[in-house]
This record gives C-alpha cells, structure tokens and sequence, in this order.
C-alpha cells in the first residue's frame, strides 16, 4: 500500500506542476492531464498497466457528481437567470439536435449503424469552458456558455441511456417513453425533496461545528444523485438542481464551502482527464484516428454552429456572440463517464471510447487553446466584464472591504437612528446582526446595544451575511439622471457601491446616477 501512495503522491505532485506549467504557456490544463495519463499508461515510458473499465467509471462518476453539484451551487442565478431561456435551450433542444446532426453525419458519411450513430451523438453533445478562463464577454455570453455547461449534462445522459438500452435490445416503445418519464420526473421530483429537506436542516441546525455543514453538503450531492439513480431517475439533474438551489439560499459557512467544492472540482477534474489518459493505449489510436478527427471537425464547424444559430438567432443574438458561442465547445469530464458507460454496456462495432478521446483532445487542443484569441478577433472580451460574476463567489471580486464591530451597552450611537450617526469618510453602513438575523439598514433603523454593525469601505474583502448583485444603469432607464435618494428602498436594496468608468464611488442620497454606471447592491 506505501508503493501505491507514494505513486498517487507523484502523480498530484506532477498534476500541480503540470498546471503551473500549462498556464504559462497557454496550453489548456486538461490537455496537460490528459497527456500525464498517458504518460504513466501503457504505452508511455511509466508502463502502469490499467484497463479497469468498471472501476474508473465509478471514480469518474463520483468525482461528475461533485463538478455537477458545483456546476449548480456556484452559479449566481441572480446573475445568471437573465440569459436562462438561451442557456435551458442550448441544453436541452441543443444537445438533441446537436445529437441528432452527429448521428446523420457520422451514419450517411462514416457509415456507422443508425443505433451507434446516436450513441456517439449522445455522448459528445455536451460543453463546457469559460470558469478556468475567468473570460468577460459582453453580451451576457459568459453567463450563456455557464450555465448552458452546467445544465447540459443530464439531457445527454438521459440520451445516452435510452441509446443504449435500445442497443442492448429487449426494450419496447412504452418501455422508452416510461425511461424518459423517469428520468425527467423522478429526478426534478426527489431532487426537489432533498434541497428541501437539505434546507430545513441547515435552518433548524445552525451550530453543526466548525466544518460539519461542509460534510453534510457532501452527504447531500451524493444523495442528490444516488436515490434517483436508484428507481431509474436523472441522478445528474437531481444533483444540478439541488446544488442551484442551495447555492443560492442563504446558508451558514458559505464562502467556505464554495472554496472546499472549488479545490475539489479541480481535482475531479484532473482525477476525470488523469484516467482518460491512463486508459488510452496508443497501439488504438490508428483505427480511430480518421473517425474521430472528422467527427471533430463536423461537430466544431457544422453542427455546434448550426444549433447554436438556430437556437439565438430567435433572440437577435449578434453574429460575432453566436460565432463565439459556436466556438465555445471543450467537452467536459462528461463526455468520457457516458463514453466509458458505453463499452461497458454494449459491444459496438467502432470503439466509441477511443473516439470520444480524439473529439475531447482536438477540442481541447484547438478551441481551449484559442478561445481567448477568437474571443478577442471576435471583439467580444469585455474588460471590465469577468464570468466569475456569474457565481456565488462573486463578492470576493468586488473593491469593497467590510468592518466589523459590536456596540456595547452605553455607546453613543444606542437607541440612535442610521441616519443620526456621523461614520467615518468614505463609509456606509451596509448590515446590523442582531439576535442571529441579518437586517440591511435604511436612514430610518434605530441601532440597540449588542448589534453587530458592518460598514463597507473602498478595497477588496467579504463578510457573513453580505449578498452582493449588479445594476447597470442603462440610458432610458427610469433611474437615469436620479439622486440616489429618489429611488424607492424597496425596489433595489441597499446600493453600497457605484462604479463609474474607473471610478468607485461610495453611495450618498445626493449623488446623481448616469448611464452606463454600475450598481453595486446588498439586497440580503
């Protein structure tokens, strides 16, 4: 057992520095996994011998489930709810159609059976890129390619094992219409009984300890996806729903959980392309060199771009967002669990493995390397823009700091109102805790002794409690030419910060707001 540790040692060291290595150069860090994999398989110079098909789908299905979860905890709906109808039909009429163009190519062209033209269709019908990027786009389009990544998943799952099931033969016309009922229903239905179930315990347990509401939200996406599965359910619907829905609740221990699901995505993900890479024998790579290459083209060139323009076109999307969009295509660690559930399930005549590996790693290789020049030909980076808004992280990339500090009994400011209260320059008050509530404050909020009071200042930072969204102020807009003071508290929360061109400025009632300024907002 030593050896072996000593070897899965090596092999994350190598990982890290692989990493560093990639980002330097530009290469995108999943190719550089991929090809460590291959390095310590059996045909590089390491020679580790493993062909343990049932065991690597399982270690890659668990670590799908936690990059699933994330997919949907870390998302900002707020943010991201804007571009929702696109992104829902990019994932789930797109990866259908984007399916079914493969299929007709790869059955009229490459000759494949008609049931394996779907599979293949099926599992390379997903998309995922832009968080590692960090790219802002204009347009919304960073948002877009989110969450249609995150969402996109079960439907080509759902594909694949209706494809599959038919391939393996037995299965009549109501057994098809009852796998998907199933699976749509059972997975929407029991995951909306764990986030409500998840949620009533993180209300009514609020003191688990240090690091225990962390272990519980494991216990729950491994929930998520384990009880549907169990009665022929979506599990990974199941599991995006859920983790959208408790990412964007208000929870204990927030900030800390998104950062443990980020450490641990990114080694789910280096584990996912580790393995690819260690399966791969490359004495298999001539009979599947030619399918997989055309497969790859037709998919990056004909049939993304086509489903991506049928799809926005309808919304007046510009040309240059859709070219983007099309371009945006880097197959996730989805792709490799559906292609490897496939050997494992069904002798096809083409090794829909090894080809899958060929479309992952010139997708890889060509669009994640070069999503940030086209991005830039395209004219569409945003400067001021960044896709981690599009997560619940996102006040960390805010320029506000918080104090914190409690008053005790007999300080000046008891019993005083907001308003009354001279702060220091450059401040506001943007929360008072009080008794375990949180309470954003206006002019007219009286503070007592005990209460925790938060002012923000100028300068990055986060606090409990703060829940951070953005409002451009677009020309036209009824809050155009305004004083602060004249907008209603109601409709927009605390505003505790103003970002001008390059400017930030710190919000008072007779500051006149113009457009194109940027709203920061605490509507906790």
């Amino acid at each position: 057992m030593t050896f072996y540790l000593i070897i899965v040692a090596i092999v994350i060291f190598a990982c890290v520095f692989m990493n560093r290595i990639s980002n330097k150069i530009g290469v995108p860090t999943l190719l550089a996994f991929i090809g460590l994999g291959m390095l310590f398989g059996v045909g590089g110079p390491l020679g580790i011998g493993f062909d343990n098909y049932r065991m690597a789908e399982q270690i890659c299905t668990v670590a799908l489930i936690f990059i699933m979860f994330y997919g949907g905890f870390g998302t900002n709906w707020k943010q991201a709810k804007r571009v929702a109808k696109q992104s829902v039909l990019m994932s789930t009429v797109g990866v259908l159609l984007t399916a079914c163009i493969v299929a007709v190519f790869a059955h009229f062209v490459l000759r494949f059976s008609w049931i394996e033209s779907f599979l293949i269709g099926s599992v390379i019908s997903v998309f995922s890129i832009l968080r590692s990027r960090k790219l802002g786009l204009k347009y919304n389009t960073a948002s877009v390619l989110e969450l249609e990544s995150g969402s996109n998943d079960p439907v080509a799952y759902m594909m694949t094992a209706i494809f599959l099931a038919v391939y393996q033969g037995g299965i009549s016309g109501g057994e098809i219409v009852y796998m998907i009922f199933a699976q749509i229903v059972y997975g929407l239905a029991i995951g909306a009984g764990i986030f409500f179930l998840a949620l009533f315990v993180l209300k009514k347990v609020k003191n688990m300890g240090e690091g225990f509401n962390m272990i519980f939200i494991v216990g729950v996406a491994l929930a998520a996806y384990a009880v549907p599965s169990l009665i022929g359910g979506n599990g990974y619907l199941s599991t995006y729903i859920v983790g959208i829905v408790l990412g964007n609740a208000k929870i204990h221990e927030k900030a800390e959980i998104v950062h443990f699901f980020d450490g641990l995505t990114v080694a789910a993900q280096m584990l996912v392309f580790f393995l690819l890479g260690l399966l791969s024998e490359p004495a298999m790579f001539p009979t599947v060199i030619v399918p997989g290459i055309l497969i790859a083209l037709f998919v990056t060139f004909v049939a993304r771009p086509a489903m991506v323009f049928a799809i926005l076109a309808p919304f007046r999307a510009k040309i240059n967002q859709i070219l983007l969009v099309s371009w945006s295509g880097l197959r996730g660690a989805s792709s490799i669990v559906f292609a490897i559930s496939v050997l494992l399930g069904a002798t096809t005549q083409n090794n829909i493995f090894y080809i899958t590996f060929f479309i992952v790693l010139f997708s890889i290789s060509l669009q994640g390397t070069l999503l940030p020049q086209v991005s830039d030909k395209l004219k569409m980076i945003d400067e001021k823009g960044n896709v981690m808004k599009t997560f619940t992280d996102y006040s960390e990339e805010v320029p506000v700091q918080f104090i914190q500090f409690e008053i005790p009994e007999g300080h000046q400011w008891v019993h005083k109102r907001v308003k009354e209260i001279i702060f220091p320059p450059e401040t506001i008050v943007v929360l008072l805790q009080r008794n375990g509530r949180h309470i954003v404050p206006d002019g007219w909020t009286c503070v007592s002794a005990g209460d925790k009071v938060i002012l923000s200042a100028k300068t990055p930072g986060k606090v409990e409690g703060i829940e951070l969204t953005e409002i451009i102020i677009k020309e036209g807009d009824d809050y155009e030419n305004k004083k602060l003071a004249e907008i209603p508290r109601s409709e927009q929360g605390l505003i505790i910060m103003i970002q001008r061109d390059d400017e930030v400025i710190i919000p008072k009632g007779d500051i006149l707001l113009k457009a194109g300024d940027i709203l920061v907002v605490n509507d906790t």
